[in-house]
């Protein structure tokens, strides 16, 4: 059972965080930043964002650093969001689909022709927050959730970009991550880079987006479960 839940904490951090995981926001010194931007400035821009975002498709790759045996494993998928919608699908050889709608999140795993649905009606709000952070949030949101700070500007993939760091307000996330880096394209709006700190460990993760679609078409039917006949359908009592 302990086993299990500590799945489901992994599994619904995973997802989420790319979700997307995947990430924002802040409550915040309003300080300024090494360059031309400002905090007030940047959220500003993130308000205005906002206003027009309805969704987004890219590729992702996701860099998991361990610090204590000093280990790094990279995995790549690509992503598409739209709403309270997420469908996140990552290559092999660890191959699975992880597909948020509603309050129901599935995780399949075509090795095990099988897929794992949680139910995430209790946790929604922590969801949203991690699975929208980035993804067409305001700075008024950020703001509400995290303290924010202006660190720096850089150039990511031949693009200018703004770092935020947030460091969350909430007692649960700060449970989970001491603190978030994102990068913002300056043209966009959108996270081009995340970095995401554990609390405790010292271990962190790097989610880095490319090919990056702001407002894609997509249909209704991309974000419907399609697993294959024969699939075992399992639920585990979630955290």
């Amino acid at each position: 059972m302990i086993r299990r839940r500590k799945a489901a904490l992994r599994i619904l951090s995973f997802g989420i965080c790319l979700l997307a995981t995947l990430i924002f926001a802040a409550g915040a010194a309003r300080s300024q930043g090494k360059g031309s931007w400002t905090l007030e400035r940047v959220l500003t821009q993130l308000d205005d964002a906002s206003k027009s975002f309805k969704g987004l498709s890219a590729d992702v790759e996701r860099t998991k650093v361990t610090v204590v045996v000093n280990d790094k494993s990279t995995e790549n998928g690509t992503i598409l969001v739209r709403g309270d919608k997420m469908l996140l699908e990552m290559k092999p050889p660890d191959a699975r689909t992880i597909l948020r709608s509603g309050d129901t999140l599935s995780v399949y795993t075509p090795g095990l022709k099988r897929v794992e649905e949680y139910n995430i009606g209790k946790n929604r709000t922590l969801v949203d927050e991690f699975m929208q952070l980035g993804f067409g949030q305001s700075g008024k949101d950020l703001e509400k959730h995290y303290l924010v700070t202006l660190q720096a500007e850089a150039e990511l993939d031949q693009r200018k970009t703004v770092e935020l760091e947030l460091t969350p307000k909430t007692e649960s996330v700060r449970a989970q991550f001491s603190k978030i880096l994102i990068w913002f394209d300056e043209s966009s709006w959108l996270p081009v880079q995340q970095q995401l700190f554990e609390t405790g460990s010292g271990d962190y993760e790097i989610i880095h987006y490319t090919q990056i679609v702001r407002n894609p078409k997509t249909d209704e039917s991309e974000f419907k479960p399609h697993w294959p006949k024969g699939t075992e359908k399992i639920h585990p009592q979630g955290p």
